[in-house]
Parts: C-alpha cells; sequence; structure tokens
C-alpha cells in the first residue's frame, strides 16, 4: 500500500530530527525557513521580470509619446536669415531707386545700415546679419518704390520713419507667435519682446520657429501626461525670453527670470525659465517637459548650425570695435565683415583726421577682431545745409 503525503512528511520530520538531532518544532522551523528562501528567490525573479517587461514597455510608450508630439511641432511660420527680396515694378523704378551714378543706393545703405544686391532682374536684395535692419530696409525699400520722390533726403525720412514704427511691427510679429501656440491674455509689451524672437537666432536656428516648435511638442507631451498644459504653453512660450534682452548684464536665464517676474507670470514658468538649462533641480514635471522639448527642437538634424552663430557674432564684434571711437555715429560692416564702413559726425571729426581715424580702427581690428583675409575701412564724412522760407 502506498504511503500518503502526510506519512511520507511525517517520516522526513522523523528523520530529519533523528539526523539532526533536532526537535520536531526546530525541524519544522528549518524547513519553513527553507520554503521561505525558495518563495524569496521566485517572487525576487517574478518581480525582476516584470521590472523588465514594465521598462520595455515604458520605452515603447515613450518612444509612442514622442514622436507623436514631434508631429505637433510643425509650423507653417516663415523666417527669412541674411536676405529679403523686394520686388520692383520696371527698370525705370529700379533707376531711379539706383539714381545717378548710384547715389541713392549708397544713400540708401548708409541710412538703413544693410547692403544692396543688384543684377539683371527686377528684385531688390537686401542683405545684413542683423535681421531687424534687414527688415526696416525692406519696408522702407516697399514705400520708396511706390515714391516718385526719390533723393537722399527723403530716403533719410523714409528709413527713420519706418525705424520708428518697428514698435508696431515687433506686436504683429509678436501676436503671430503667441497665436500660433495658442496663447491670448498677455501683455502688449511682453508679445512686443516676443516679436523680437522673429529678429533673433540661436546656434542659427531662428528663435520664433524654435519657440513655436518647442511649445507645441512640449504641450503635446503634457497632454499625454496629465500635466498642467496651460502651464507649459506659457513656459515653453516665454524659455528663450532672456536673449532678446539686450541692456542687462547676466545670462539668457537670468534675464528671463527677472523678466517674467516683473509681468507677474506663474511661479511654475518662473522655475521653468530658470531650470530649462538644468542650472537648477527641477522642480515639477512642466519643467521636465519644456527641457525635453527644448532638447528636441534644438537637436533635431538640420535645426542648428554653429557657423552661422559665429558669423553674426564677428560682424557684430567687427562694428562694435568699429563704432567704438569718439566722433563716429555708426558703423556697418558688409561683405562678411571684409569691408566696414564708418560714419563721422562733421562736427566732431575734420577732415585732416579721417586718414588717422582710418588707420586706428583697423589698427584695433587687427589686434581684436576675428576675420578672414582683410578688412577694408572706409570713413564717410557728409556736411549739409537746408534752409526753410518764411510762411507768407
Amino acid at each position: 500500500m502506498a504511503k500518503t503525503n502526510d506519512q511520507l512528511h511525517e517520516e522526513l520530520l522523523a528523520k530529519l530530527e533523528k539526523a539532526a538531532n533536532l526537535s520536531r518544532e526546530d525541524a519544522k522551523r528549518e524547513l519553513l525557513d527553507e520554503l521561505q528562501k525558495d518563495l524569496t528567490s521566485e517572487v525576487a525573479k517574478r518581480i525582476r521580470n516584470a521590472e523588465e517587461r514594465v521598462k520595455l514597455e515604458a520605452q515603447a510608450k515613450a518612444r509612442e509619446i514622442l514622436s507623436d508630439a514631434m508631429k505637433h511641432g510643425a509650423t507653417n511660420y516663415t523666417a527669412e536669415y541674411t536676405i529679403s527680396t523686394v520686388s520692383v515694378p520696371n527698370e525705370e523704378t529700379k533707376g531711379r531707386i539706383i539714381g545717378r551714378e548710384g547715389r541713392n543706393i549708397r544713400a540708401f545703405e548708409r541710412a538703413a545700415q544693410v547692403e544692396i544686391e543688384l543684377d539683371e532682374t527686377t528684385e531688390i536684395r537686401v542683405s545684413s546679419f542683423d535681421a531687424i535692419r534687414r527688415e526696416i530696409a525692406r519696408r522702407a525699400l516697399e514705400i520708396l518704390v511706390k515714391d516718385t520722390r526719390i533723393q537722399p533726403s527723403r530716403i533719410e525720412e523714409v528709413v527713420d520713419e519706418v525705424r520708428k514704427g518697428m514698435d508696431d511691427v515687433l506686436l504683429e510679429e509678436g501676436k503671430k507667435i503667441v497665436e500660433e501656440v495658442g496663447e491670448y491674455n498677455l501683455p502688449i509689451e511682453l508679445i512686443r519682446m516676443i516679436g523680437k524672437f522673429k529678429f533673433r537666432t540661436s546656434y542659427g536656428q531662428n528663435l520664433a520657429l524654435h519657440t513655436i516648435e518647442e511649445t507645441k511638442i512640449a504641450m503635446a507631451i503634457a497632454r499625454e501626461l496629465g500635466a498642467e498644459v496651460e502651464v507649459v504653453r506659457l513656459g515653453g512660450l516665454m524659455h528663450d525670453i532672456g536673449k532678446v534682452v539686450t541692456d542687462d548684464e547676466g545670462t539668457h536665464i537670468q534675464k528671463g527670470v527677472e523678466v517674467a517676474k516683473r509681468f507677474g507670470l506663474p511661479k511654475k514658468v518662473v522655475n521653468i525659465i530658470a531650470e530649462h538649462h538644468e542650472d537648477k533641480p527641477f522642480s515639477s514635471i512642466e519643467s521636465v517637459l519644456v527641457w525635453v522639448a527644448d532638447a528636441i527642437s534644438g537637436s533635431r538634424p538640420g535645426a542648428r548650425y554653429e557657423p552661422h552663430e559665429n558669423y553674426i557674432k564677428r560682424m557684430s564684434n567687427i562694428e562694435d570695435i568699429s563704432a567704438s571711437f569718439p566722433g563716429v555715429t555708426s558703423a556697418i560692416a558688409f561683405q562678411a565683415g571684409r569691408d566696414v564702413r564708418v560714419i563721422v559726425n562733421p562736427d566732431e571729426v575734420d577732415d585732416d583726421s579721417l586718414v588717422v581715424l582710418a588707420r586706428d580702427i583697423a589698427k584695433r581690428l587687427e589686434k581684436e577682431a576675428e576675420y578672414a583675409g582683410q578688412i577694408k575701412v572706409t570713413i564717410l564724412r557728409e556736411t549739409r545745409a537746408s534752409a526753410t522760407t518764411a510762411a507768407h
């Protein structure tokens, strides 16, 4: 007759008790300890398997969320980089823009601080590394094309009017950017600051395009994860606002935090700005999402290229050095920095001083400016006289 399980268990206990000289209770305890070890090992194994499965599933889900979010980052917003074009209706108009022996074009380049390129077509190309100068020049040219009174004094008048109206242009561009991401409740002054994004680049990537793309990506991820979308929207829109603040000292993060505080933005939004380069530990999931979206937009293939940023820094440096001398009212760098035109105040710099000033600027550029080849320094000194008749 076969033994039952209970009988086998009793025999095993008896043998174990006899062999180990243990009491029944001690033997039972030892068996339970062994069983507990086996169970613990099995549970740990199952937990490890479950963790691995969760990791794989989480990675797949994360890839799905990110790929879907990047689709939301697509934008129709356009930005120009170094050249703008203005169409002229015919050769006669183009001739008026050029002026006798090119005097009008020279006056326009001097007033707008840009370079004009002409060819056989009925288009005029405006070239400048500074996007705001280029936009002023483009708008001024469009006005002059319709004007029959094209002469140096009229050109300067139009350029000056357009320059004074740039606040309205910035507001217009700012509205386009904030509306693109669905933000409608910002102060006018802040929207005007955001409008500067169109005329600013970061490592060659237009700041307006980057901000729109990054904000849309961050919002899409926030919706998937149940984060505060409105906080992410405003934080994404504002994260690089410090890059358009030129008056204050400090990094763009420090300046951005100051701007956000000045306009009374929510604490979470201020933290997003402060943390988006990991200068501080992340304080919220919203900060993490803006950081992730910022990295995606900035690191995607073709988004950024270092040479453009270096080019802008080099051109700005050449202009700053040239404009630092007494009596100089402005300096404009052309031809990738190989040509600098310096305009002086005729009341402060006389004709005899021009040669010395040109030499001093060239020597300073040799020491301090980063440039390829040679830099030609041209100084312009112009005197004018005008009078107005008495009213009848």
